[in-house]
């Protein structure tokens, strides 16, 4: 048997499949580490201090000295807690985090399972999350976690709903449920992105309902990713941590981890459904005659740009914005967003079908 027909067996695709399942892991680990260097670092340069300065060169090697720290503590679990479920709860969010990255498209043909229906398993990913959560505040036996993880309930699911909205009019527009087509799609010069109304035209009206939506989208992220200003679930000064308030250790890291996981995905995801993902803002024939990793290569760099930017934007608003009252906060989910995207959906929906190039 030659190399090329092992690698059609079943054995063989496993064996890529796990490659590319460590490879991915180890990349989103590897980035985390230094992103959430870098959340710390912006956020000190906004109150005009150094930030994590120590360990290693200009406090680089500061997230690896605290995942250490946190292996290396005493796992100390409460005398009435419900152990098992105790235990389970950061468990099942980090491994949900990093299920939702199985059909995130990263290059042209970098992504672990390129189904046809990528955006309706992240919804189901997503909408999992939640559990975790109110496992982990319920399991603690105390009050101030409990609470913690209902106000986490409530605000994931309410900003989920127009989160929901918001992508079905990136779906109308590309006539796509697959994240790779959905990119594809937005192929060209920069006016092709799903944000200003994906080219032709007539673009221009579409431009004019998805500018609003990509902005809803970035809001609704950071709610549902409990990030400043709106982080209820977590306000020190009411409920002392939230619903991780009785973790410490490993299952603590885990729950962090999870979180800046999270968040990255969603920083990826308004890139992909609205910035183009991988495609330049710009036609690149000349790509056409490179290696074809090194064209995916380019592409991969910028789409990691982008979600750099969009995670620069994460920490500046974790940084200058006043936290909101919970009372606000679930007026602007139901009260704004979600009127706002069901009137984006009827209208994209109508140009689709009687617009130009019906």
């Amino acid at each position: 048997m030659d190399a090329n027909s092992f690698w059609a067996t079943g054995l063989g695709w496993t064996l890529i499949t796990v490659g590319q399942i460590a490879a991915i892991l180890i990349w989103i680990l590897l980035s985390l580490a230094f992103l959430l260097l870098a959340d710390r670092k912006i956020w000190a340069g906004v109150m005009m201090r150094k930030g994590p300065n120590v360990v290693g060169p200009f406090g680089s090697l500061q997230s690896f000295a605290d995942f250490l720290k946190f292996v290396l503590k005493e796992i100390i679990i409460p005398a009435g807690a419900d152990k098992v479920v105790f235990l389970l709860a950061p468990m099942i969010s980090f491994i949900l985090a990093f299920g939702a990255w199985a059909v995130m498209p990263l290059a042209p043909g970098w992504v672990v399972s390129n189904i046809n229906v990528g955006v309706l398993y992240l919804f189901a990913v997503s909408s999992l999350g939640v559990y975790g959560i109110i496992m982990g505040g319920w399991a603690s036996n105390s009050k101030y976690p409990f609470l913690g993880s209902l106000r986490s309930a409530a605000q994931m699911v309410s900003y989920e709903v127009s989160i929901g909205f918001v992508i079905v009019t990136v779906i109308l527009l590309s006539g796509s449920l697959n994240l790779q087509t959905i990119v594809e799609k937005q192929a060209g010069w920069f006016w092709n992105w799903n944000v200003l109304g994906g080219g032709g035209p007539w673009g221009l009206f579409a431009a004019v309902i998805m500018i609003p939506m990509a902005v809803i989208f970035f809001i609704s992220a950071l709610a549902e990713t409990n990030r400043p200003p709106f982080d209820l679930p977590e306000a020190e000064s009411e409920l002392v941590a939230g619903y991780q308030v009785e973790y410490s250790s490993t299952p603590y890291l885990l729950f962090m981890i999870a979180e800046y996981a999270n968040i990255v995905m969603m920083c990826g995801l308004i890139s992909v459904l609205f910035f183009g993902g991988w495609q330049a803002p710009f036609p690149t024939p000349f790509t056409a005659h490179w290696n074809p990793t090194a064209a995916s290569f380019f592409g991969f760099m910028w789409f990691f740009g982008k979600l750099l930017f969009f995670f620069f934007l994460f920490a500046m608003v974790k940084a200058i914005v006043p936290r909101y009252r919970y009372d606000q906060l679930m007026r602007l989910g139901w009260k704004v967003f979600l009127p706002s995207s069901l009137v984006a959906v009827v209208a994209i929906a109508a140009w689709r079908v009687f617009g130009p190039g019906a």
